[in-house]
């Protein structure tokens, strides 16, 4: 292959600002202290997990949490239900809350419908982590659902608040809205997705569009990942799903390829380099 190969990596990959306020906060105290607890993974990528549990932190689950005493432990990105402060009061422990602020806003703005006696419906994905503790500000009683076919079977409430998980597509947020009201139901709708990640919907697009091929770079259990994914896959037929440089085949490569190199907004900058250094050095 010769040297005419030109990789590019997207400048609007990378961590979202929620994420890096929890990184830095994380990486503030694994400096001072050697060590911190951190309430599940800090982001979902493991190769940035393994760097920074090398430092020190040390992942736990809420199992983990009923043991603990006299600790700090980090809040990430996605936040938590009101228990797990109250678990913290109880244990003396210190909560290093990194949530992000646009999932605050969110969880304050649920638990005000739900002690406004409003019924309340959020569009997410069953068991992540932000979802979690969305449905902790209403006692568990939102109904949660990721696709609307599971609303076929349930009687739902003639009047109800539209909620959504901050990461979620904004055009389907508004297809869901459209499709209830037309089912009848008196729908208020809070659009409460984050732009910085949905405006990566587009930029996305627009990015994968101009290369003969796009390496996009995402944890496996990033669901910002999976969607952002199929928005170049749509764009791009020629779009591969990585987590590590150690998956790549140079045999995916021709003489004089355009490869551009994107991710999620859990995907760090240093390993879409490092991506992009492998993919050079064929």
């Amino acid at each position: 292959m010769s040297k005419n190969l030109k990789v590019t990596i997207d400048k609007d990959s990378g961590f979202c600002f929620g994420v890096v306020y929890a990184i830095d906060m994380a990486e503030e105290i694994l400096d001072e202290e050697g060590y911190l607890y951190c309430l599940g993974d800090i982001v979902h990528n493991d190769e940035e997990v393994a760097r920074l549990k090398a430092k020190g932190l040390r992942i736990i689950s809420h199992e983990d949490l009923h043991g603990l005493r006299d600790v700090k432990v980090l809040i990430r990105a996605h936040g938590e239900a009101p228990e797990t402060y109250k678990l913290a009061l109880e244990n003396n422990i210190t909560l290093i809350d990194a949530s992000c602020p646009v999932v605050l806003k969110l969880q304050n703005r649920i638990k005000t419908s739900f002690d406004d006696q409003e019924k309340i419906l959020i569009f997410g994905k069953h068991g992540h982590a932000e979802v979690i503790g969305l449905q902790g500000q209403t006692n568990n009683e939102a109904l949660v659902f990721q696709d609307i076919t599971e609303l076929d079977q349930v009687e739902l409430p003639a009047k109800f608040t539209l909620y959504s998980q901050t990461t979620k597509s904004v055009d389907r947020f508004y297809e869901i809205k459209d499709e209830l009201l037309r089912r009848g139901y008196e729908v208020k709708a809070n659009d409460t997705i984050c732009r910085q990640v949905s405006n990566r919907y587009e930029d996305l697009g627009t990015f994968a569009k101009q290369y003969d091929k796009i390496i996009f770079v995402s944890g496996k259990k990033s669901s910002n990942g999976k969607v952002l994914f199929e928005v170049c896959k749509q764009v791009n037929p020629e779009t591969y799903f990585i987590s590590d440089p150690e998956e790549l085949d140079a045999n995916l490569f021709s003489e004089n390829d355009t490869i551009g190199i994107c991710g999620a907004t859990s995907t760090p900058m240093w390993l879409m380099q490092k991506v992009k250094e492998t993919i050079e050095a064929y």
